[in-house]
């Protein structure tokens, strides 16, 4: 690692020394819904519907029996409704038949079910069991891995190779945490707030008046 992203690894460490998740669940099933329903959709709009989702359906055993017109109404407002609803519906089901009703724990099993893809397993795996398998590489990861000089690559895959070969491994999950809560407080998509940035004076790409 050169001495720059250290410095900018240390710096987020210490703007931001405990990251959590900021989807609100309790367990890992609820966190694997929540994260299926934050696709293209914010996590504060996710955190409203969830209450009344996870009231009426709180485990994996009530949501596969759940009718699936009742899980579309309760999450309409994330957009992308009906597939959403599939996928959690076949999901839970998933889960019910061949995993006892509980979260598998690998990224081979993750990855299998409906609505579940490397980024949302890594999000499950990092933060529901604390195994750090990879690098979860949103929005927020991706822009501010540019900006850093982290990489250039914009195919989120490459993206999280090229930053599973940087940050040490113990840091992969946490690491994401920094920066989508840098990414939403300071380094905005369209106007970042380089003057305001502490990380200005590390980063190749502030632009400072």
């Amino acid at each position: 690692m050169r001495a720059k992203h250290k410095k900018i690894l240390e710096q987020l460490d210490k703007l931001y020394p405990d990251p959590k998740c900021e989807l609100d669940h309790e367990g890992p099933f609820q966190l694997l819904i929540a994260t299926i329903l934050s696709a293209q959709c914010t996590d504060v709009r996710v955190n409203k519907v969830t209450p009344k989702l996870f009231k009426a359906y709180p485990d994996a055993f009530a949501m596969a029996q759940a009718p699936i017109e009742s899980i579309e109404d309760l999450i309409r407002t994330t957009g992308f409704f009906r597939n959403k609803a599939k996928s959690i519906l076949e999901t839970s089901q998933i889960l019910v038949e061949q995993y006892q009703g509980k979260v598998p724990k690998t990224m081979q099993e993750l990855i299998k079910l409906k609505g579940v893809g490397r980024k949302t397993a890594n999000v499950i795996l990092g933060n529901a069991f604390g195994i750090n398998e990879g690098v979860v590489v949103d929005t927020h990861v991706g822009r501010l891995s540019r900006r850093f000089g982290f990489t250039q690559e914009k195919d989120p895959v490459k993206v999280e190779q090229d930053l599973m070969k940087l940050v040490p491994q113990k840091d992969w999950t946490i690491f994401s945490h920094w920066l989508i809560l840098h990414g939403r407080r300071v380094c905005k998509s369209q106007r970042p707030l380089c003057n305001d940035c502490e990380l200005a004076p590390l980063c190749p790409s502030a632009n400072i008046a």
